[in-house]
């Protein structure tokens, strides 16, 4: 057992604003963990998404977790779990014994003080680690939670508190975190290998705040969130790591009355990032459902959700096909998959289920159509010219990804 030595403060809460999907996916797309609930009672589920068609195993332990417990997917395909109790952190892997459910220890953070926020990051590439920060009101701690020698270890301390959690490249190396300090939020570049050495990484005005939302390795395609072009208005805009381009802020992003949250990025897109298809969550008066752009298109177009869908959750394959996992009562374990061609307004080629599995059913919302396969709600277009954009993100010419990624 360790301890978390984050300041004491006086005065509590946690003003993250990461979102949290229902639903944690590896970075290679083979597992997905979450909570799922039986009655009051909840319990851990391991959904296995690489095989012919999805399934589900329960691994429940010998009482039900509590609503706030986090679950992720390690690439062996067991599960790892954070318990709080007393101000104790405690991790362990859960995978499955014949009917039962095997448990293995790894050890506890230490976290007294109350106002300190533990939290894991989102799956790290190669699923063999496993990352959370303990976030305090002056600085967050970064630790290795899982794929230790020796249970829990604490990587580093950086100052300030620390938001989001975006992974950088393929080998985990290099991390993303949007640092408050002074009343502004800036992205930084956490570099594992070098102790945690902190550097800036993500600055579009000096008085703007800045967040880093998804980033594509292969491309070196980021969504952001940044209130520069319109002060106390977060908008969404995207850029090219180690690129002299500026940050673009499209109309086609912007929805009035519906917040936008980008959750998957497309893969695989070697030196055409306006080419890398974005999925986004679409939150409005009327519920949530899907929305797909890219650079190039200058579109916004929106889909209906299958029916339970786990909103937030989901993956790009490198050919562009979105898989969006959801659970029914008819479907307890299912993945929708949709392709959106690129460049074209017709509607896309549809949603194939897995076999064995039924159509997925998508909500109504109005502009909609009956229910069926996702249908195309409408499109959202950016206008000619592109309204003028904010200065280039700084200094990313000067940070570690740079040499790293295509310019």
């Amino acid at each position: 057992m360790t301890a978390c030595a984050i300041e004491p403060t006086a005065e509590s809460g946690d003003d993250d604003r990461t979102p949290h999907a229902p639903c944690a996916i590896t970075a290679d797309g083979a597992y997905a963990a979450r909570l799922a609930r039986d009655g009051d009672s909840w319990f851990p589920e391991r959904w296995t998404l690489d095989g012919p068609e999805p399934y589900a195993v329960p691994l429940p332990a010998h009482q039900p977790e509590e609503p706030g417990t986090e679950v992720q997917p390690m690439a062996d395909g067991r599960v790892l779990i954070r318990r709080f109790s007393q101000g104790r952190h405690a991790f362990s892997l859960l995978y499955p014994t014949g009917p039962g459910t095997g448990e293995l220890p790894l050890g506890a953070v230490e976290c007294p003080d109350g106002d300190t926020v533990l939290r894991l990051l989102p799956p790290a590439p190669g699923g063999q680690r496993a990352y959370a920060v303990a976030v305090g009101r002056r600085s967050t701690a970064l630790w290795l939670v899982a794929g230790g020698a020796f249970g829990p270890e604490r990587l580093a301390e950086i100052p300030g508190r620390c938001s989001g959690g975006v992974w950088l490249d393929r080998t985990g190396r290099m991390l993303a975190l949007d640092r408050e300090a002074d009343g502004l939020t800036k992205t930084v570049a956490v570099d594992l290998e070098r102790g945690g050495e902190v550097s800036p990484l993500l600055q579009i005005a000096a008085g703007s705040d800045d967040r880093l939302l998804l980033a594509a390795p292969d491309s070196g395609l980021i969504l952001i969130s940044s209130d520069a072009p319109s002060p106390g208005e977060p908008r969404l805009g995207w850029g090219v790591l180690g690129s002299t381009l500026p940050v673009r802020f499209p109309r086609s992003l912007r929805l009035a009355g519906h917040a936008l949250t980008p959750f998957a990025v497309q893969p695989g897109q070697v030196l055409v990032p306006e080419s890398c298809a974005v999925a986004l969550r679409v939150d409005g008066p009327f519920g949530s459902w899907v929305g797909v752009w890219r650079p190039a298109d200058r579109r916004l177009r929106e889909f209906a959700a299958p029916r339970g869908w786990l909103a937030g959750s989901g993956l790009w394959t490198e050919d562009g096909v979105l898989r969006l996992p959801y659970a029914t009562e008819e479907e307890p374990c299912g993945v929708a998959r949709m392709t959106v061609p690129a460049g074209r307004a017709e509607e896309p080629a549809g949603c194939a289920e897995p076999a064995g599995a039924s159509a997925g059913r998508a909500e109504q919302r109005p502009g909609g159509t009956a229910e069926g396969v996702p249908d195309v709600l409408s499109e959202t277009l950016e206008p000619e010219p592109p309204e003028p954009v904010a200065p280039r993100p700084v200094p990313l010419q000067q940070a570690p990804l740079a040499g790293l990624v295509t310019k």
